[in-house]
């Protein structure tokens, strides 16, 4: 044994340099942590200091986007006459109230909105900016299709209009941030969300003006919309307007609905250009028959009729309630926007190739698209 050569004093004198030689490299040499692939730079808070630097990214974000956006956001207020009903020869009093929200699309005084917000043809309406700057509206053109109108108001605002983006490149997941005045009272409120589904077909409405419409081709997002949200703008992460907010289905929680700003895009720049709105109409009102819905009734998949317009092509070519368009122009009707889409496409004056079902009978009919009457 080497040990047994030495006095145990030597070995206890050996072992105690050695101990110091240790201490002197561990005070000098860093512990090397890469390799156990451990970043050397991390500190006992670092993690979560990252954690908390990733949350004030996203967090500055939508900040941007609000100060950016918010001055483009606009209340509109609506000014009726309320009559004593127990006393009817006293005059009427003016009432007035914020009913929904706008936004910018044009320096020229140009303000998007819902019509359910706008409806009413007997109101006078105003539109207040974030400073509190009231303007008197011009014009108002309501669509009698989609739930939107266009209010045109005094071109010297100073108003900036906001970024329309592009809604056809909307993905599922993805944040969008809603602005408007929520129950009409608090005034550019800010929610988020993210595009909870798209192409949804609902019927929607609020309680403000107490009009339900069904609409088609929406986006669903969980972002919160409330009475006087209607009509504001529902925005990407870049500040750009991806939809119109048309508030949310009765008794819905965390489900809210926008028009896409691709359906808004021609109407605003037609609008802006010619002060009017020229849109080619079949004149019809259906509910969509799905495959499986078809195939329990034992009835074709297509565009069932609930209502026809009067004088409108869809009158004069003959379609009636009950019927159900199967084809559009040689095209089988296999979702809810086919008609829609392809009616989109076309021109005043542009003629349809329709296959009509009725009866267990199959008919072939005509129709020639006539300019769409404003409301």
């Amino acid at each position: 044994m080497i040990a047994s050569n030495f006095p145990k004093s030597s070995i206890i004198i050996i072992v105690a340099v050695i101990a110091i030689i240790i201490a002197n490299v561990y005070q000098k040499v860093p512990f090397n942590l890469s390799q156990f692939n451990i970043s050397g730079n991390i500190t006992p808070g670092s993690l979560v200091q990252q954690k908390t630097q990733t949350i004030l990214k996203e967090e500055n974000v939508i900040i941007d986007v609000v100060d950016k956006v918010s001055p483009s956001v606009v209340a509109i207020g609506a000014t009726r006459k309320i009559f004593n009903p127990f006393d009817p020869f006293t005059s009427p009093r003016n009432q007035s109230s914020t009913i929904g929200t706008g936004f910018v699309v044009s320096v020229k005084g140009i303000i998007v909105t819902n019509k359910h917000v706008v409806s009413d043809v007997t109101a006078t309406y105003n539109i207040i900016t974030k400073n509190g700057k009231k303007y008197s509206t011009k014009k108002i053109y309501r669509d009698p299709i989609l739930d939107l109108a266009i209010v045109s108001i005094e071109e010297d605002t100073n108003l900036v209009a906001l970024d329309l983006g592009n809604s056809s490149d909307l993905k599922v997941g993805q944040t969008v941030i809603a602005i408007g005045n929520a129950l009409g009272k608090f005034t550019n409120t800010v929610t988020t969300g993210i595009v909870s589904g798209l192409g949804r077909q609902v019927d929607a409405g609020d309680p403000f003006s107490g009009v339900s419409e069904s609409l088609d081709n929406l986006i669903q997002t969980d972002a919160a919309i409330n009475p006087g949200n209607s009509g504001g703008p529902l925005l990407n992460s870049a500040g750009q307007v991806i939809g119109v907010n048309v508030a949310t289905t009765e008794g819905a929680q965390n489900i809210g609905f926008a028009i896409p700003i691709n359906s808004v895009k021609k109407i605003v720049s037609e609008f802006v250009q010619t002060g009017k709105v020229s849109r080619p109409y079949l004149g019809i009102r259906y509910q969509f028959i799905s495959k499986d819905v078809a195939i329990m009734n034992e009835i074709p998949q297509g565009a069932y009729i609930q209502d026809v317009l009067e004088n409108s092509p869809a009158e004069k070519a003959g379609i009636k309630v009950g019927d159900i368009i199967t084809k559009i122009n040689n095209e089988q009707i296999t979702d809810a926007t086919k008609i829609t889409s392809v009616i989109a496409s076309k021109k005043i004056g542009d003629s349809l190739n329709l296959t009509v079902w009725n009866d267990n009978k199959e008919r072939s009919v005509t129709a020639f698209l006539q300019d769409m009457p404003s409301e």
